[in-house]
């Protein structure tokens, strides 16, 4: 029997929609997956909305299962938790993150899936991809013991960065945001709040992701004699001012980017990408992580939704998609 399922589709920058889509046959090395929940990486997806990627980063931004190309069409996500309904035994019923776009249902080599643990609900695993984020950053950053950090931008990257970081031994993690709403963020996470003018200074490191001019003379002026900003922002088209007069040179400061699309080099030789996620899937076993998830909306509302979260009017951190029969097409 065909199979059938729907997926979201940006048609153009500033508009999506959901069409009908015929999935293909499954080989035998690979799984029919069943979407229960996806998450929008509001950062990157509100940048692909409006059509703001690059064209010299087209490549290089393209998410795993992507379908169709910058700046539309294209079927674009990577937050997906499914359940397992065709495929080896031993992912058979299985629940399962994947780096999948939004879509009911989906045929991947098995290869492609990573199971989620028992005592990681499937709500709180689409977080898996940040979280990732998270700690390839923190193998960037090799924080010392002791060392004092603070993390600019509480959104979804800079919030699961606080969260790794704050379980680091003896480090002072002091989180920042312009938004003093992301206190109750920080609070639930175990970490210090503090709004930009009240941080404080003399950091080893700033881990920067509020994405914002502000935001990285703040992180530079925070640092210690001799400390590093970790840059894990992305500005999409935009072009930013970097403050390097001042005490950049005479402190000797470090501004330094990092990127999930490639392991950490001092972990390269030992460490997998499939590593990274299972990790990072473990960390997710903590209820803390849940105050990263501050909306849901079903699968069919996702055009107008993402919408509103590309346009500012839907705030918030991770937004939670679920899925249900409803989702389904006639047929399938």
């Amino acid at each position: 029997m065909e199979r059938k399922a729907r997926a979201f589709w940006l048609r153009a920058p500033g508009h999506g929609e959901i069409r009908d889509v015929v999935l293909p046959e499954p080989g035998d090395d690979d799984v029919v997956v069943r979407t229960l929940c996806s998450g929008v990486s509001r950062g990157t997806e509100s940048t692909v909305f409006r059509g703001g990627v690059p064209e010299s980063q087209h490549a290089a931004m393209r998410a795993p299962f992507q379908d169709g190309d910058f700046p539309g069409p294209v079927k674009y996500g990577y937050l997906n938790v499914g359940l397992v309904e065709e495929g080896p035994a031993r992912l058979l019923g299985r629940t399962v993150f994947c780096l999948y776009p939004h879509q009911t249902r989906y045929v991947v080599p098995a290869s492609a899936v990573t199971p989620v643990p028992d005592g990681v609900p499937a709500g709180r695993a689409i977080l898996a991809g940040t979280v990732e984020t998270a700690v390839n950053a923190v193998w960037d950053a090799a924080p010392l013991l002791g060392d004092r950090i603070a993390v600019i931008g509480a959104g979804m990257v800079g919030a699961s960065v606080a969260a790794v970081l704050a379980r680091y031994p003896a480090v002072r993690v002091q989180l920042v945001d312009a938004d003093p709403g992301r206190a109750a963020v920080a609070h639930a996470l175990g970490v210090d709040f503090a709004l930009p003018a009240d941080a404080l200074g003399d950091c080893d490191l700033v881990v920067h992701a509020s994405a914002t001019e502000a935001g990285l003379a703040r992180s530079l002026e925070l640092l210690a004699p001799e400390g590093t900003v970790l840059e894990l922002s992305w500005y999409g088209d935009r072009r930013i001012s970097v403050p390097l007069g001042e005490a950049f040179h005479s402190g000797r400061l470090v501004l330094r980017s990092s990127q999930v699309g490639m392991v950490s080099a001092a972990r390269r030789s030992r460490r997998t990408f499939a590593d990274r996620l299972a990790l990072s899937l473990d960390l997710l076993a903590d209820p803390a992580f849940d105050a990263l998830v501050t909306g849901e909306c079903a699968f069919e509302e996702l055009p107008r939704v993402l919408a509103g979260i590309a346009g500012g009017e839907v705030p918030g951190l991770c937004h939670r998609v679920l899925y249900g029969p409803v989702a389904e097409p006639a047929g399938s």
